[in-house]
C-alpha cells in the first residue's frame, strides 16, 4: 500500500509534549520494537480539536508490551489481548497500546485478526482515511489513504472500496453517518453514502447496544440535524428506530437550544406519545431512567400537541403541577419545535416554568379525615376533589382559602 511520509505538523507534534506518552514510545521502540501515535488522537490534533485519548500501534505482540510496561515499572491491562490490546497506565494516564493487525475473516460484526509488522496493512484495515494516520516520536507523519487530504476539503471518506469495508463492519455505516456529522462539511461522500444505502440491511445484524452507543453519539454530533435528515432519506433511520423519525423536529430544537442533552435529542427525533418510549426502550436498550425521562415528556406533552402558542401562565402551573419542571420544559420545547410561530412567547413559557415554584398539594387525608371522613374509597375520592378544586383555585396557599376548600369539600359529605 503505498502512501507518504511528511513532517508533521506542529498540531500534531504537540501530541509528544505529552511526557507520558514520550515515555511509552520509548518504551516500545526499544531495540527492534517500532510504535506509533495513530487514529483519532491525529485526526482531532491535526483538527484543532480536543484530543481526549491516545492510542498507540505496536509491532510488539501483546505479551511483551506486558513484560516490557512491567519491567519499566508500570502497570498494563489486557482489556483486549485477543485483538493485541494491552491499557498501559503512565503517570495515572491510561493509553491503548495495540499491536499491529490484519484481518484475515470479517463477517460483518466480528473480525478474526492475526499480528503483524507492517503498518500500512494496519492501516488499510481501518474505516476511514482520516483514522488511518500515524506518527512516530520522531514527528514523521505517516498517511496511506490520502486522509490528510481529506481532512483538509473536510471529507469522509472510506478507505479503499466502501462497500468492502462495509461488509466487514456494518456497524461502519452508522460510524459514516456520526463521522461525517462529526468533522465533515457538504453533501455526505457519494460513494460511501451509495455503499451505505445498498448494504443496510446489514444492520440487523447488529447488537441493540451498538445501534444505541453509534446514534446516541450522532445525535451530539456538530451536524446532527442534517445528517439525520441525510439518514432518514436513505431509509437508515427508520430501520434503526423501527418509529417514523422527524429530523426536521430535530433541527428546530437544535436551532432553539444548541445545548439540549441527548435525550432532549432522541425525544425531538421521534417522540409524540408514551408509547413511542415504550417502543424506544427495547429498539435501543435505553436505561430505566432514559425512558423515564422520554416517557413523562411525552405525557405533558399530550396537553400541547398543535399549539402554536404557549399556553396562559395558569395551565403552565398545572403542566408545573401535575408532570413536574423536567417533563414540563421538555414537553414545552418540543411543542415549540412543532410549532409554526416559535418566537418570543415560548421563551417566556420557558423562563416561567424555570423560575416558578413546583406547586405541592398542601393538603393530605389526615385533613379530611379531621372532617370526619373515614380510611377508604370514599377518602380517596374526596382528597381527589379537593385537588381539582385547589387547582381550579389558582393554587391558594392562604390558610383561609385552604380551610374553605376543606369545608366545601367536607360540606359534600
Amino acid at each position: 500500500m503505498m502512501g507518504s511520509m511528511v513532517p508533521a505538523p506542529a498540531a500534531a507534534l504537540a501530541l509528544l509534549r505529552d511526557q507520558a506518552l514520550a515515555l511509552l514510545l520509548d518504551l516500545l521502540c526499544e531495540g527492534e520494537g517500532q510504535a506509533r501515535i495513530v487514529g483519532g488522537a491525529l485526526r482531532n490534533a491535526l483538527l484543532g480539536h480536543v484530543v481526549h485519548e491516545v492510542d498507540v500501534a505496536t509491532t510488539l505482540l501483546p505479551e511483551t508490551v506486558i513484560e516490557r510496561a512491567s519491567g519499566a515499572g508500570l502497570r498494563s491491562i489486557p482489556t483486549g489481548i485477543a485483538h493485541g490490546t494491552v491499557t498501559v497506565l503512565v503517570e495515572g494516564k491510561p493509553f491503548e497500546v495495540t499491536t499491529l493487525r490484519e484481518d484475515i475473516e470479517t463477517d460483518g460484526r466480528h473480525a478474526v485478526v492475526r499480528f503483524g509488522g507492517d503498518f500500512a496493512l494496519d492501516a488499510a484495515r481501518r474505516d476511514f482515511t482520516v483514522n488511518a494516520l500515524s506518527m512516530d516520536r520522531d514527528g514523521r507523519l505517516y498517511d496511506y489513504s490520502g486522509g490528510l487530504d481529506d481532512l483538509a476539503a473536510k471529507r469522509i471518506r472510506f478507505i479503499g472500496d466502501a462497500r468492502t469495508r462495509i461488509a466487514e463492519d456494518y456497524l461502519r455505516i452508522l460510524r459514516f453517518f456520526r463521522f461525517s456529522a462529526d468533522y465533515a462539511e457538504g453533501p455526505l461522500d457519494a460513494e460511501g453514502l451509495s455503499a451505505s444505502i445498498n448494504a443496510r440491511g446489514g444492520l440487523a445484524h447488529l447488537s441493540k447496544e451498538r445501534v444505541r452507543a453509534e446514534l446516541l453519539k450522532l445525535l451530539m454530533a456538530r451536524r446532527s440535524g442534517s445528517v439525520t435528515q441525510d439518514m432518514s432519506e436513505a431509509g437508515v433511520l427508520d430501520l434503526l428506530l423501527t418509529l417514523a423519525p422527524n429530523p426536521g423536529r430535530l433541527q428546530r430544537l437544535i436551532a432553539l437550544d444548541s445545548g439540549a442533552d441527548v435525550m432532549l435529542r432522541l425525544a425531538a427525533l421521534c417522540i409524540y406519545l408514551p408509547e413511542d418510549a415504550d417502543r424506544l426502550r427495547d429498539t435501543l436498550r435505553l436505561s430505566n431512567e432514559e425512558h423515564r425521562r422520554l416517557s413523562e415528556a411525552a405525557r405533558a406533552l399530550l396537553a400541547l400537541h398543535g399549539s402554536d402558542a404557549p399556553p396562559p401562565a395558569g395551565d403552565l402551573r398545572i403542566l408545573l403541577f401535575e408532570h413536574g419542571r423536567r417533563p414540563a420544559l421538555d414537553a414545552l420545547l418540543l411543542a415549540r419545535s412543532d410549532a409554526r410561530d416559535r418566537g418570543g412567547a415560548w421563551a417566556g413559557a420557558e423562563a416561567f416554568l424555570r423560575d416558578t415554584p413546583e406547586p405541592r398539594l398542601p393538603f393530605s387525608g389526615a385533613d379530611l379525615q379531621a372532617r370526619g371522613f373515614a380510611e377508604g374509597r370514599a377518602l380517596g375520592a374526596a382528597l381527589k376533589d379537593l385537588q381539582a378544586r385547589w387547582i381550579k383555585a389558582g393554587f391558594p396557599q392562604d390558610p383561609h382559602s385552604l380551610a374553605q376548600l376543606l369545608d366545601d369539600v367536607a360540606g359534600q359529605k
